[in-house]
């Protein structure tokens, strides 16, 4: 339970107000099985915060709040190293077709937003799973009909490729003598004409014709992604976005609005316009901080642009593609190091994350030794003498959990048994000695570290079909998911001396469940639920 004096929370789920700018609440944790994440105190049974920092373990104390853990689960906060928290906020309100099972569910849903939608608004969103329904790619002429007055454009959940109707594809000037523009696919049908879907460079010919949000609406966006996060037990974020992001992120410093911590991400080709917002704006702080860049080498498996070595099983000519061409990345790549800014690039096929290492070892060995860590974003296909290279080269696996319980029902439909075997190699990377920074890549999966943490120590696929788990010998224990969710994420943001573990001295960022995972079986962590979210000691999530 939870005791405070002046403060009584509400009988449901409570957003609280609280923001940075507030004073931290004097806190005492008791009755807790306390998982700390610091190699020198594992585990405790009580934890005091004072002055938003952890004080003490194992005393007793008075304090404004008091919690009582009931003998569950306290961890340190969980930190999602890949979010797109703009885009997530909106996609709370845009149509949902995530869990569609039919081509007819698909339409009906987006038939149904749109009669409830402005006539001429476009709808957005999306996050559909083609695999769901047998692996046909759906087509404008499944909701042309019934949008003839909105223009559509639903993503796959993966992000690398959509659907348009026809309004849509009028307004971008998309037709049948449009040509695929570098490292992008205008998907055809037999007679030239486009079909709707658009594959990764493609899907820009489009997207530059959608409005963009104003500002207020982007800080709706934020502010509900904050609330939705917060839920779940994630106390920062790594945000993958727009140079423009920085603005609002900044301003939501300035004026404390910021409820949880965000490192923020850049476009790798805008490094100098990086750079020298930094020179103007500065670093900002341990709420808010610019200095990332993220780029792509290729698409994604689900879509088939991923980049590998050998062709997709069933498609000799098809092998993937190449988002960025080698020259242009290593352009960017070694200029932003020059610079002293942090590089983080999408790499998903085996050619794309070998072609990235080779990137990442040249960069630093001509522009010499420094504290530069270098990110590989997903990761998710290795060839197993690429694995070692992470540890010597310094590169962190930026990794996502939940894909691989998403994917593993029909990854090896696409790429075969032998590269199945170090596809989300979490065991092997450990074992490598190279860091795992865990995350969600929200919007694209859910951005819950309950689940993230269920399929790295299960790998049990989303189908139910592979109850040992796919590829178990990559299974990781609760222990190594958890850091990698917490004290890995940190590391990849440089927030390390900051947060991730719960030690004195450190800032108060930690979650508190409704039950210990040590001793529940994992089929059972789905039910879990987060009842206290605290950030620098104030309470920012509570459900009583």
């Amino acid at each position: 339970m939870m005791r405070r004096r002046d403060f009584l929370p509400g009988a449901a789920a409570l957003l609280l107000p609280a923001c940075s700018g507030e004073p931290p609440a004097q806190i005492h944790v008791s009755n807790a099985r306390i998982w700390t994440g610091d190699p020198a105190r594992p585990r405790a049974r009580s934890m005091t915060v004072r002055e938003g920092r952890i004080a003490a373990f194992d005393e007793t104390a008075q304090a404004e709040i008091a919690i009582d853990a009931g003998g569950a689960l306290v961890t340190p906060g969980f930190i999602d190293a890949h979010v797109h928290i703009f885009e997530g906020g909106a996609r709370l309100g845009q149509v949902q077709l995530r869990e569609c099972r039919s081509k007819e569910e698909f339409a009906r849903r987006i038939a149904d937003f749109a009669a409830d939608s402005p006539r001429g608004g476009w709808i957005l969103g999306g996050d559909w799973d083609h695999q769901h329904w047998g692996g046909e790619l759906p087509g404008r002429e499944w909701i042309d009909s019934l949008t003839p007055n909105h223009p559509v454009w639903v993503t796959r959940l993966d992000g690398h490729m959509g659907l348009a109707n026809a309004p849509a594809l009028r307004v971008a000037n998309i037709n049948r003598n449009t040509p695929d523009p570098p490292g992008g696919v205008i998907v055809r049908d037999a007679s030239g004409e486009p079909t709707g879907i658009l594959k990764d460079n493609a899907m820009e010919l489009l997207t530059r014709s959608i409005p963009q949000p104003s500002e207020l609406k982007r800080g709706q966006s934020l502010d509900a992604a904050m609330s939705y996060l917060l839920e779940r037990g994630v106390t920062g974020v790594h945000h993958m976005g727009s140079i423009g992001d920085l603005d609002i992120l900044n301003h939501f410093r300035k004026e404390s609005r910021l409820r949880l911590r965000v490192y923020a991400a850049s476009p790798l080709s805008l490094w100098k316009e990086l750079r020298d917002w930094i020179k103007q704006n500065g670093r900002g702080d341990s709420w808010m901080r610019p200095g990332l860049l993220k780029g792509f080498v290729d698409g994604s498996l689900g879509s088939r642009t991923a980049a590998f070595e050998q062709p997709y099983a069933g498609t000799p000519a098809d092998s993937g593609l190449m988002v960025t061409n080698e020259f242009e990345l290593y352009d960017w790549v070694s200029s932003a190091d020059k610079a002293g800014l942090q590089i983080a690039v999408h790499a998903i096929g085996d050619r794309a994350n070998r072609l990235l290492l080779d990137t990442y070892e040249r960069a630093a060995r001509e522009n010499g030794p420094r504290d530069r860590r270098f990110r590989i974003e997903h990761a998710q296909h290795l060839r197993p003498d690429d694995i070692a290279r992470f540890a010597p080269l310094g590169v962190i696996a930026s990794m996502q959990p939940y894909h691989a319980i998403d994917d593993g029902r029909w990854a090896g439909r696409l790429i075969g048994p032998a590269r199945e075997k170090t596809s989300y190699a979490f065991r092997s990377l450990l074992d490598a000695k190279a860091r795992l920074a865990f995350g969600s890549d929200w919007f694209v999966a859910p951005p819950d570290p309950v689940q993230a943490l269920f399929a790295a120590v299960t790998r049990r696929t989303l189908d139910g079909a592979n109850p040992d788990g796919w590829i178990p010998e990559q299974r990781i224990t609760l222990d190594e998911a958890l850091r990698a969710h917490t004290a890995g994420s940190a590391y990849a943001g440089y927030h390390e001396e900051i947060t991730g573990v719960l030690a004195p001295g450190k800032r108060a960022d930690f979650v508190v469940f409704d039950r210990d995972f040590s001793n529940t079986p994992p089929e059972q962590w789905s039910g879990a639920r987060v009842r206290y979210t605290v950030v620098e000691g104030r309470v920012q999530y509570s459900r009583v």
